[in-house]
């Protein structure tokens, strides 16, 4: 939301400067006046007593020349020089994007000592690299990176800008969307051109998931949008794409610092990588109780499987959170998705519904599940996956250790 302070009617009471939990107020010769933190939450608004600042209603938007801008960008995540696989996912949607509008695809790569990933990126289907390198983006903090971004952006003017629907980017789009004052279409799990109106469609669960809602943004620029991981494909890397790596310094100071890195301590945890499985073999409210993963995990090390769950296994505890497939957890789209005791509720088939072949198992005939599977079993997962792994063991398959 668009947020101004009409200076005529501030008395400098500072009860705005109280309320904002970011930080983005100061008084300057008796008056409030916002900073670049502000990120358009309202708390002022309703803070202040004299009706000195308001939201969208009462700020005349500015309106942009939406053609003169062009191009599709991707913000390039990466932690610790590597790339999220979600941001190459992106980079092969805005090529086929790029081709429909006749345009080039920018990546925004932020970060330090990362020049090395520049050629990936163009072999991966980037036009032109726009790459911000300095010690202060060493680690991601949000009012650096979105200085960073709002400077590219600036200077590229894209026509669509892209990112993964991640930590990072759930975090970073929002701020930018504020600062430059466009739209943002968040977790969206499909991305098309109107072929009429050359204007970006996308398309996100809404209500519950019960529905597919299709936004536009016709009157601001970028349309930006935020992609769920593992809904789009990867472009095969060519190696005799060229393109051009760009330079771009940011300045930060220390009001762009409001938060320090001290250290980074890292997790020790196995790694659950449902994004980038091949095969999956996912359990639900049908195993009764977290023993039942034990048979499920049995099974995927014969398939050297990832073990995924629906959001009612989580929720009772038989399995962690960072395995939850859904709409509310990862989207997957892997070669080979095994569905053990899963109903198959609109919120998880939209987190799996990608996968090349579903296979279902479960007792109810009627299980939604089954109007999406490639392959449905109605019998006892109990019995029917015991069988599975007797069967692989018959083919001199080795589970792992």
């Amino acid at each position: 939301m668009a947020v101004k302070i009409l200076e005529d009617k501030c008395i400098g009471c500072q009860l705005c400067v109280d309320a904002c939990p970011y930080g983005a107020i100061n008084m300057v010769d008796g008056k409030a006046r916002l900073n670049e933190k502000c990120i358009g939450c309202g708390a002022c608004i309703e803070a202040c007593k004299v009706g000195a600042i308001v939201g969208e209603e009462g700020v005349e938007k500015e309106e942009k020349d939406v053609s003169a801008y062009s191009g599709v960008g991707v913000f390039i995540e990466q932690r610790d020089g590597e790339v999220a696989r979600v941001s190459l996912q992106l980079l092969g949607k805005a090529r086929e994007l790029a081709a429909q509008l006749g345009s080039e695809v920018y990546a925004y790569l932020i970060g330090n000592g990362v020049g090395n990933l520049t050629e990936m990126l163009i072999q991966k289907g980037a036009d032109k690299v726009y790459i911000v390198d300095d010690k202060e983006f060493k680690y991601y903090r949000t009012l650096p990176y979105t200085k960073a971004m709002v400077e590219l952006i600036k200077r590229t003017m894209p026509e669509i800008l892209l990112y993964g629907a991640t930590y990072i980017g759930r975090d970073l789009a929002p701020r930018v969307a504020q600062r430059i004052t466009t739209g943002l279409t968040a977790d969206c799990t499909e991305l098309t051109i109107d072929p009429e109106t050359r204007l970006l469609q996308q398309t996100r669960p809404a209500f519950g998931g019960n529905i597919m809602a299709t936004i536009e943004t016709p009157n601001h620029r970028p349309q930006m949008a935020t992609v769920r991981p593992g809904i789009m494909k990867e472009m095969e890397a060519d190696p005799l794409r060229k393109g051009e790596v760009i330079p771009v310094e940011v300045s930060v100071d220390e009001k762009d610092m409001s938060v320090k890195v001290v250290d980074v301590v890292k997790e020790e945890r196995a790694c659950v990588n449902l994004e980038e499985a091949k095969i999956i073999v996912s359990g639900g409210r049908g195993l009764g109780s977290s023993e039942g993963f034990e048979v499920l995990r049995e099974l995927a090390s014969f398939l050297s499987a990832e073990i995924g769950g629906s959001r009612v296994a989580v929720e009772e505890g038989w399995i962690p959170q960072d395995h939850q497939v859904g709409q509310t957890g990862k989207t997957v789209a892997p070669e080979l998705y095994i569905a053990c005791g899963i109903s198959g509720s609109i919120q998880h088939r939209a987190g799996m519904s990608g996968s090349k072949v579903i296979v279902a198992i479960n007792t109810d005939p009627d299980a939604p599940i089954f109007s999406i599977a490639d392959y449905g079993i109605v019998e006892d997962l109990y019995k029917v996956v015991p069988e599975l792994i007797k069967e692989l063991k018959a083919r001199g398959l080795e589970g792992c250790k």
